[in-house]
């Protein structure tokens, strides 16, 4: 299934919303927790949250890392064009670069390049090598532009969630 296919529309009610976003803001929360925080019964709270993850509507809990502390300043936004665009190609392209665990986001994009990355290593060198393998050694990568941050402004991985279903 193509990733940008259309899945069910899950309805969401104030509740579901409020567990939601109380997760984006704090996913280690207990349960106990949560269900105070959203002024529901701890077995109401534990229930609508299976039923998001089995829905989909969330796909995992994670920890939010300081790459800085971890030794891991440098983020790299790096254009990629290629030679050839067959969907083989783009596929096998896709599939070297999310293998990479420095390449935290990999994206296809239409008009303009085939893929943006974002990618977090621990310096210039480290990037250098990357590219070395990703970029450099495949003849088909005809084209990499990378900007490279100075300062992060904002980084905010939550959602603006909709209002309630009706």
């Amino acid at each position: 299934m193509d990733s940008f296919a259309t899945l069910p529309h899950i309805p969401l009610d104030a509740i579901d919303l409020r567990l939601l976003d109380q997760l984006q803001r704090d996913a280690s929360l207990s349960n106990q927790a949560l269900a105070q925080r959203c002024h529901v019964s701890p077995a109401t709270c534990l229930r609508r949250v299976r039923r998001l993850v089995e829905a989909g509507v969330i796909e995992r809990r994670v920890a939010l890392l300081s790459p800085e502390r971890l030794g891991a300043g440098l983020t790299a936004i790096v254009e990629i064009t290629l030679d050839q665009q067959a969907a083989e190609r783009l596929a096998a392209f896709e599939a070297r670069a999310v293998a990479e665990p420095q390449v935290q986001q990999c994206y296809r994009v239409s008009s303009g390049p085939d893929f943006v990355l974002v990618i977090q290593v621990r310096d210039m060198d480290a990037y250098h090598a990357l590219a070395q393998r990703l970029f450099t050694n495949d003849a088909n990568v005809r084209n990499v532009k990378a900007y490279f941050a100075v300062k992060r402004a904002k980084f905010e991985p939550a959602l603006n969630l909709p209002p309630p279903s009706a």
